[in-house]
């Protein structure tokens, strides 16, 4: 299939009209609107919320937004959140490596009390020994207020402070009051800035991407603020032709493969390096697989819970008609299986760029060992995209990415969401069909996945941002 997929792209095909588009109509229809306020400050009065969040970046960036809105229910003072250090990311960055805290706490004045540290008086307390540490075990997923004010509550109100050990996506994003939600959205879009280091480096990067470009992109200047004028100002002295790129975020990194219980075609020296792997790292995941009947590879390949090959990636961008002079950004950490894997990204596309190609090993020295930070670069890098292709629905940094397009980009910044689990029934067929066909059937799975929609209830809106809480219609 990748030969034949070749093939197509050698014919030099003229591009599908709408490939670069979003329906812009209705995608303009929506504006942001959730700095917009309508209620008096809160005095933080009922205690003390310390948060450690755990993830990378992206999870720990919606646990801060939840603990925002956690602070506002409870009448609380919230501390600038922690990040807790992860075996897998292995990352000590904490907030102000990655954020402007000073911007973070002033921005969020009007709606939260926020310091730095607790107070002296508190410090010394053994905070388990009081029974003030509420670890991610003890809070469902996704849990109504309601859980939070008849559990947490009590233990700020008796103990005045309570910490929050591994928290995350923890906080419902159905039911929750108007404001509360809209609150939600300023934390995401507007509160949490990168740190001036990343939007250094971060503007470098798209002065690099977009040397070529005639203007300054949309989400720029939310992107990396006033380094926004030195992309502007290289792109003035260019006198060549317009380009624009296209980023994909190959979501195949070691513990997403191995967390997937699917296999990708390297047989038994695979599956004993990915089993390994569950032992040190997810080794809840692997006394599961040896105790439980779990689903088939396969079975869980036909459902489209499996993330894509950077090989599948491939087939699916030449499918869609992006033609083989497209300039593509991969974003991502190591991709499980290295160089040898993406060579089917380079055969077909070899104007294809990652973040350690287009910044030099002194201008990413400063990232080293922090992927926290790295991961900042490639948020930077996938968000300022003229388009972007997301390969695993359940990616935090893509649903990050893609919402944050849907609230700054004005209905001209089109994310290319595929239904994996319709992919996953052609990939399965690819060996036995015409590319014509092939090129059919995935322009339909992703057609499908590319109207404009409001936010379905339940669903996150920092994926979803097209709500009243967060984007006003503009009929």
């Amino acid at each position: 299939m990748l030969a034949l997929a070749a093939h197509a792209l050698a014919e030099n095909k003229r591009e599908p009209k709408d490939l670069w588009r979003e329906p812009v109509v209705p995608a303009s229809a929506w504006m942001p609107c959730a700095d917009q306020r309508n209620w008096e400050p809160s005095g933080g009065n009922n205690g003390y919320i310390l948060v450690t969040a755990n993830g990378g970046m992206n999870q720990q960036r919606v646990a801060i937004c939840n603990a925002v809105v956690l602070a506002r229910l409870l009448n609380a003072t919230l501390v600038v959140p922690k990040f807790m250090y992860s075996s897998v990311w292995r990352d000590v960055s904490q907030f102000s490596d990655i954020y402007q805290e000073e911007h973070f706490i002033n921005y969020l004045t009007p709606d939260i009390r926020m310091v730095k540290e607790l107070p002296n008086r508190l410090q010394s307390l053994d905070l388990e020994a009081i029974g003030s540490v509420v670890t991610d075990v003890d809070i469902p997923k996704e849990s109504k207020p309601s859980f939070y004010l008849k559990n947490i509550l009590p233990i700020l109100l008796r103990n005045g402070v309570v910490h929050l050990l591994g928290f995350g996506n923890r906080l419902a994003f159905d039911p929750i009051p108007f404001q509360l939600q809209r609150l939600r959205c300023r934390c995401n879009f507007h509160a949490l800035q990168f740190a001036p280091k990343i939007q250094e480096t971060g503007a470098l990067l798209l002065r690099r991407l977009l040397k070529h470009e005639g203007h300054s992109g949309p989400l720029d200047h939310y992107l990396v603020g006033p380094y926004a004028d030195s992309i502007m100002k290289e792109k003035r002295g260019q006198s060549a032709k317009a380009s624009r790129y296209l980023a994909i975020h190959l979501r195949f990194e070691i513990d997403m493969v191995a967390h997937s219980l699917c296999e990708f075609g390297g047989g038994e020296e695979e599956r004993q390096e990915l089993e390994k792997y569950r032992e040190i790292h997810f080794p809840a995941l692997a006394h599961l697989k040896k105790t439980t009947k779990l689903p088939s590879p396969a079975e869980i390949r036909s459902e489209g819970l499996c993330p894509l090959t950077p090989e599948e990636a491939v087939l699916m961008l030449a499918a869609l008609g992006f033609n083989r002079k497209t300039h593509v950004f991969v974003a991502g950490a190591q991709i499980y299986g290295g160089t040898r894997r993406l060579g089917a990204l380079n055969s077909l596309y070899p104007y294809l760029v990652t973040k350690e190609n287009l910044l030099s090993a002194t201008e990413l020295e400063p990232f080293k060992n922090f992927s926290s930070q790295l991961a900042a670069l490639d948020f930077i890098g996938c968000t300022a995209a003229n388009a972007f292709a997301m390969t695993d629905s359940g990616s935090q940094l893509s649903s990050l990415v893609s919402g944050y397009r849907i609230y700054y980009g004005g209905g001209k910044m089109p994310t290319i969401r595929p239904n994996k689990r319709r992919l996953a029934a052609i990939f399965v067929k690819n060996s036995t069909i015409e590319w014509k066909v092939f090129e059919q059937r995935v322009r339909k799975a992703v057609r499908q996945t590319k109207h404009i929609q409001s936010r379905p209830k339940g669903r996150s809106v920092y994926r979803y941002p097209r709500c009243k809480e967060c984007m006003c219609p503009t009929d």
